[in-house]
């Protein structure tokens, strides 16, 4: 198919183009921020300048293209500072999910385009109450947090809008797998501590797992909700000083949920004790995925373990022999 791929430069998009291209498609890719249809091109699509704010634009630019489906990746996070309040953190976001959601399935179907796949969240997205993990059809929580109404609003909106129109919206976990992952820095500063018992369940999947599940979706997905996640939805207590190793950090803080809500806000408390998982069980009974990372234990160590002295050692050393005993 020809792809018309929004937010083509993105942490997601940036591995979505090349196995698109890799599964014989054709990728349109755009672009907001200056330099970076190079980035887009070396991928092997073709690039073009879009804001998904101008109807108009945007409506011109999927005509011109002639693409046979559209897949909704753009996000603004790049460089966000989060803090107490999830809805100034994804302001920019949150309109993305709604007016650029609206122009490109308005243009969609003046353009003809069937296909069309979009990028949600399964995260922090369902009522804590009943089991840990939660399928597609359980009810999202109706009373999220004060500080994140607006960004759940906004992914509601997408979901339904996207589904009402044939399309498909895939709740992603929680991403990992470049250097520059959200999660990175404060967990390198210790500033993501373990709250109260640590019981909040998070969902992930490598950001690799989340591009091939992406493709098969937009290749025979029906209309609908899918989950992409990992097969190892798991408490902050657990994943936390997994990924604090992984990046040759110290281990978690641990902090009572008083001084979590005090310092960090209601959103860090949700996460942290009561939030619900997700389940992968109909992406991979519908459309046959099977992530490469089952689980964060093996991706974490995957994406960002550093190399071990054994491996220094033989990469300054040709032959492949070293002098130094192996580092344990």
């Amino acid at each position: 198919m020809r792809v018309f791929v929004a937010g083509a430069s993105g942490a997601i998009g940036t591995r979505l183009v090349p196995q698109l291209i890799a599964s014989g498609h054709e990728v349109i890719g755009t672009f907001r921020s200056p330099g970076h249809s190079e980035r887009i091109r070396a991928l092997g699509a073709e690039a073009i300048e879009l804001d998904l704010l101008d109807a108009a634009a945007v409506r011109g630019a999927v005509v011109e293209a002639k693409p046979e489906a559209i897949v909704h990746q753009a996000t603004a996070l790049a460089g966000a500072r989060f803090g107490r309040s999830l809805d100034r953190t994804f302001a920019a976001t949150n309109r993305l999910r709604v007016e650029g959601t609206d122009a490109l399935l308005a243009a969609a179907r003046d353009a003809g385009v069937r296909r069309f796949v979009a990028q949600s969240f399964a995260s922090l997205r369902y009522a804590p109450v009943g089991g840990p993990v939660k399928t597609e059809d359980e009810p999202l929580d109706p009373d999220p947090p004060a500080s994140a109404r607006e960004t759940n609003a906004a992914m509601r909106y997408l979901d339904t809008t996207v589904v009402n129109a044939g399309g498909i919206a895939l709740r992603y976990g929680g991403f990992y797998g470049d250097a520059n992952d959200g999660l990175v820095k404060p967990v390198r500063k210790r500033q993501f501590p373990i709250v109260g018992d640590g019981g909040g369940i998070f969902s992930f999947v490598h950001l690799d797992d989340a591009a091939a599940a992406t493709v098969i979706a937009l290749e025979r997905g029906e209309a609908g909700i899918y989950h992409v996640v990992d097969d190892e939805p798991a408490p902050v207590r657990e994943w936390l000083p997994v990924l604090a190793e992984a990046l040759g950090a110290k281990p978690p803080r641990h902090v009572p949920r008083w001084l979590a809500q005090l310092v960090a806000g209601d959103v860090a408390v949700l996460m942290g004790t009561q939030a619900r998982g997700a389940s992968n069980a109909k992406v991979k009974r519908e459309l046959g995925w099977t992530p490469r990372y089952p689980s964060w234990r093996q991706g974490f160590g995957a994406a960002y373990a550093r190399p071990s002295r054994q491996t220094a050692a033989t990469e300054t050393n040709p032959s492949g022999r070293s002098s130094h005993s192996p580092a344990r």
